[in-house]
This record gives C-alpha cells, sequence and structure tokens, in this order.
C-alpha cells in the first residue's frame, strides 16, 4: 500500500495532539519570567552581600548559581516536569542549557564514566557551543574591524 502526501498529511494530523497554542505560550512566558526573576533577585543578594565585586564578577556568580540549580533540578528529576508543563519557557533561560548537559549524562551514566557520562553529557549542548563559540568569535571580528576601521 502506497501512502500519498495527502493521506500522511490527513494521518498525522488525527494522530497529533492538538495543543492549546495560547495557553502554552502564557506559560512559558510566566515559568521563563520566573527563572528570570530568581535570576534577578540572586543579582539583588550578591550586590548587597558581596559588595566588594565589581557587576561582572556578580553576573558570573549569578549564572553559576543557575547553571548549578537547573543540573540539580535535572538530577533530582524536577526539570523535566517543568519543562513538560512549561515547555520553550524553561529552555531558554540558562538553566535549561544546563538541563541539555545534565540530561544526557544521567541516560548514559549506566555506560560508565567515559563512553556513557563524558561522551553523551554535549550530545545535546555540543552543537549548541560549537556554534555559539563560532558566532561569537564571528560577532568579535566584526566589531573590531568595525572599531578599528570606525
Amino acid at each position: 500500500m502506497k501512502i500519498s502526501q495527502n493521506n500522511y498529511i490527513e494521518f498525522v494530523e488525527k494522530k497529533s495532539p492538538n495543543t492549546k497554542e495560547v495557553w502554552s505560550l502564557i506559560k512559558a512566558f510566566v515559568v521563563g519570567g520566573i527563572i528570570c526573576m530568581v535570576g534577578q533577585l540572586l543579582m539583588e543578594i550578591y550586590q548587597d552581600t558581596f559588595w566588594m565585586f565589581t557587576e561582572v564578577q556578580i553576573a558570573s556568580a549569578v549564572s553559576g548559581t543557575l547553571i548549578f540549580i537547573g543540573a540539580t533540578l535535572t538530577g533530582l528529576g524536577f526539570y523535566d516536569q517543568l519543562g513538560a508543563f512549561a515547555g520553550a519557557g524553561s529552555m531558554v533561560p540558562i538553566t535549561g542549557f544546563a538541563n541539555s548537559v545534565v540530561s544526557p549524562a544521567l541516560e548514559f551514566k549506566s555506560e560508565g564514566m567515559i563512553y556513557g557520562l563524558a561522551s553523551k553529557m554535549f550530545i545535546i549542548a555540543g552543537p549548541i557551543i560549537v556554534y555559539g563559540v563560532i558566532g561569537s568569535g564571528l560577532v568579535g571580528l566584526v566589531y573590531y574591524f568595525i572599531y578599528m576601521w570606525g
């Protein structure tokens, strides 16, 4: 039996769950906003507590803290539930990046430290890191040439 393009599209539409796009957008916006509010709250706490550090150092500490929180929540199994509820709202902030590194590592830990944990850890985040480094390098070159000749 040969399936035509139209039959396939009809089949997929029947089997695909209906999504409530507006409600999904609202949940993503709210959860992403709450994660960013936690980051801002940490920034305020760190500025009040560690007043001798520069703003860049405090921002780095906040990023590290958010990565730690995201990795810990992933390890405990809570971040997957948050992701199922909020969708992209939980994946866009820095905690989502931590989740994308820790999830494959947990999944393949039974294969050992080298072939499982270490090799699979960057299976999702690896392309993000590669293209992030390449993109930031290109942007840096553009800024360099603009300021050099501008």
